[in-house]
Order: C-alpha cells, then sequence, then structure tokens
C-alpha cells in the first residue's frame, strides 16, 4: 500500500476516533453526539465551513482548494444497529442493546482521516464537501439528506462512498462500472378467510392453505416470469397463522424480501407479486391485503467515475474494478440518482461478518481508506502547474 506520510502518520489517531465512536453508538436519525464528535474533529482541523443538523443530524462540511471549481462529495454513514455486542474488546458499546456492527464507526474515521490531510494541504482546486450521513441502516437517511438540497445547495458535482467488506483480501478495493447493489422492497401480506374448529375445516375459509400455496406460487415470479439472465430474488422471510392445535385461524400473515438491479425488473416483480396475491386469494376464497414498501434503489455506479475512482485506488492499492454486484442494499443509491459517482467496497480480511456480534472494524485499514478519498479528491480537481 502506498499511503500518504501524513495520513499514516495519524493511524493511531484515527484508531482512537474510531474505537470512540465503537464505544458511544448511536441509532438511525438520531446521531447527534456521534455528529457533535465529528464537528469538534472538524473544527480542530480548520476545515471553513461546518453545516449541521441536515436530516437531523447530519452534517456537510466544506474544504476549500486552490482557487475555483467543481465540488466533489465524499460520504460516510454514521448509525449503528441495534444488536447486543459480544466481541468482549475493551472499545466495546457502552449502550447496551447497540453497537457499531456494520463499520459505519470507520467509515466515519477515515473520512475524517481525509479531511485532516485536505485541510492541512489543500493540493486541490475548488472545494469538497465533506457528508456525514445518519440513518443508512433502513431509514434512508441518504434521500432526506437529498430531499434538504444538499447537491443543490452545496454545488455538488459528483459523489463517492466506500464500504468495508469484511472476508475479502486486506486493503483490496472493489468496484464495478455499473449496478453493485440491489433494490430492496419489502412486502406483507395478510390473508383473511373464517376460522373455526380443526375438526371441522368444510365449516371455515382456511387462511393457513391460502398462505401455503401463495408462499409456493410467489417463486414462480423468478423462475417463470423473468429470464434466467436477470438477477432477482423474492424470499419469503416471515409465516404467522394460529394459536393452537385445533383451531384453524381467521387470518395469517407472511413478510418477503424482493430484490433486483433495474429498474424494469423491479416494476415487474410488484407488478407479479400483486397479481399473484390477488389470484391466489380469489382461488381460495379468502381477502388478501398486501402493504409493499419500496426500499432502497439499487445502487448503480456510472461507469467512468467507476473506473475513475479504481484507477485511483490503483495507484495506493490492489483493485478489482468488476467485482460480482451483491443482493444487499445501500440508501447511497439516492446520492447516485442525483449526482455521478461511484461506490467502493474495502476488504478487510478475515473476520466476522457484517451485521453480526462479534464484527468489529478493523483499526489497520483505515488509513487507506482515507487516502483514497484524499487521492480522489486531488486526482479529479488538480492543482495546474503555472
Amino acid at each position: 500500500m502506498s499511503i500518504p506520510n501524513s495520513i499514516a502518520a495519524s493511524a493511531e489517531q484515527m484508531k482512537g476516533w474510531r474505537q470512540h465512536l465503537h464505544a458511544h453508538p448511536e441509532l438511525a436519525y438520531d446521531c447527534h453526539e456521534t455528529a457533535a464528535f465529528i464537528a469538534a474533529r472538524l473544527r480542530e482541523f480548520g476545515v471553513d465551513e461546518i453545516h449541521e443538523g441536515i436530516a437531523t443530524s447530519g452534517i456537510v462540511a466544506i474544504i476549500n482548494g486552490q482557487g475555483n471549481g467543481p465540488t466533489i462529495g465524499l460520504r460516510a454513514d454514521m448509525d449503528a444497529l441495534p444488536i447486543i455486542e459480544q466481541t468482549g474488546v475493551p472499545h466495546a458499546s457502552t449502550v447496551t442493546g447497540k453497537m457499531h456492527a456494520c463499520g459505519h464507526d470507520g467509515h466515519v474515521t477515515m473520512l475524517l482521516g481525509a479531511a485532516k490531510y485536505l485541510a492541512e494541504t489543500r493540493a486541490f482546486t475548488g472545494r469538497v464537501a465533506l457528508i456525514f450521513q445518519p440513518a443508512e441502516e433502513g431509514d434512508g437517511g441518504a434521500r432526506t439528506m437529498v430531499e434538504e438540497g444538499i447537491m443543490d445547495r452545496f454545488d455538488i458535482s459528483r459523489v463517492f462512498g466506500i464500504h468495508n467488506w469484511p472476508n475479502k483480501p486486506l486493503g483490496l478495493m472493489m468496484t464495478n462500472p455499473g449496478p453493485i447493489m440491489a433494490s430492496v422492497d419489502t412486502a406483507t401480506v395478510t390473508l383473511r378467510g373464517k376460522g373455526g374448529h380443526g375438526a371441522m375445516p368444510h365449516t371455515t375459509v382456511d387462511p393457513v392453505t391460502a398462505m401455503v400455496s401463495l408462499v409456493q406460487a410467489l417463486q414462480t415470479i423468478v423462475s417463470r416470469n423473468t429470464s434466467a439472465l436477470d438477477q432477482l430474488v423474492v424470499s419469503v422471510t416471515q409465516i404467522h397463522a394460529g394459536s393452537a392445535s385445533n383451531v384453524i385461524p381467521g387470518e395469517a400473515w407472511m413478510t418477503a424480501t424482493i430484490r433486483s438491479f433495474t429498474p424494469e425488473i423491479r416494476k415487474l416483480a410488484e407488478e407479479r407479486f400483486r397479481a399473484i396475491v390477488a389470484g391466489q386469494a380469489a382461488s381460495f376464497g379468502v381477502e388478501a391485503d398486501i402493504d409493499y414498501d419500496l426500499g432502497y434503489p439499487p445502487t448503480i455506479n456510472h461507469a467512468d467515475q467507476a473506473r475513475f475512482a479504481a484507477d485511483v485506488a490503483a495507484t495506493l492499492t490492489e483493485v478489482d474494478a468488476d467485482v460480482p454486484r451483491e443482493m444487499g442494499a445501500e440508501d447511497f443509491s439516492y446520492m447516485l440518482e442525483a449526482r455521478p459517482g461511484a461506490y467502493m467496497f474495502l476488504g478487510t480480511g478475515p473476520g466476522a461478518g457484517l451485521h453480526s456480534a462479534n464484527y468489529d472494524f478493523k483499526d489497520e485499514i483505515a488509513p487507506l481508506g482515507a487516502a483514497f478519498f484524499a487521492r480522489l479528491v486531488e486526482a479529479a480537481q488538480p492543482v495546474r502547474e503555472g
């Protein structure tokens, strides 16, 4: 790895930041103490502007470079997860039931490391917008920040983000020039029939048998409604019905997660889901209610920006510029819908996986992430000689 000396020299300081953040996790939009810690560090670095309270607890900070030029956005998510930590590390969560199990503490640290370097050197033109975002874990903080106008307010021309990836080679940076993560939609279906005695099923309208048939029929969305070359997941993840062995309930419900990479397949999946539910309900004589929640859209890299980010990363470390897409989802997708940019993965070597109670971000990788952000700015907006 080729990391600027001043960033490498900040490794222990970055470790301290990260472990402090890990010990004090906050959820969703309630990242006020995290934001206060970030803002204090940014003031120490001497950044030019700090705009707080965006999307409740988010921050956009500005560093001015040399002369006029565009503004490049760099994003880090701040929120933790509602998990009881089991790592046993000295810096473990001090808040019962909350922990940084996805490495957002590391993401913040990498962006702070880049901010410190960029505020000191300013070897770029235009401006850098440092985006510290709350509520990535299911609440769509990126969408809220975009809706509150950060792209126009700060004149951001393109935007980049990083996510750590356990059990990929330490220091390997990965991206691809297109869809890299899936959309995520959640459907809840309630079937209502007529309950009764389990010994007299002919006197009931059984929602359980209807539900069993529905779950099987939904699998045809992937196997019979889309091409084998399309990538789509329809997974039923919950089924609930009944409370006694001798009672046929009057109601049953299920939930499913639906994931895809293109707007066309996403739309087709919803249409077929709704049609199958209606058809199955009619065939069994039950009523059906559907709550179909459109979640994060697919995370789609802009091809030229992904190639640019991969080229910058290659000056620092090993790169896979055509990594297979992932069925997980990420609300950075909203920022990529608003502006050109790219999303990168950063391998952190062997260890517990994301969202595990045993997960802990690897501090030794933070300087590389900081160096990537810094080099990205300098390469995107170089200072011209003469």
